[in-house]
């Protein structure tokens, strides 16, 4: 599955896009990884690979991501709806 898949399929089980994943982290002052998995588990019951991308998204950001985890191609981070 790809980085994008992870966090497409993470948006549709809760409604919430990558970025407002962002902002909601920031929100909390959550910085370290496992803080923000057990977060993301217990709050919006994202399974382990979900919440560890997310996580990986907030604690990285979306420029490490793309560079490293999709070839250089940007991430779609406002949602399923803003797609072109």
């Amino acid at each position: 599955m790809s980085f994008q898949a992870y966090l497409d399929n993470a948006e549709k089980q809760t409604g919430i896009t990558p970025r407002a994943f962002l902002d909601l982290a920031a929100a909390k002052n959550l910085t370290k990884p496992g803080e923000i998995i057990a977060w993301l588990k217990e709050e919006h019951t994202l399974g382990h690979g979900h919440a560890t991308a997310i996580a990986r998204l907030i604690t990285k950001g979306p420029e490490f991501i793309a560079e490293h985890h999709t070839g250089g191609a940007a991430l779609h981070l406002d949602g399923l709806a803003a797609r072109p």
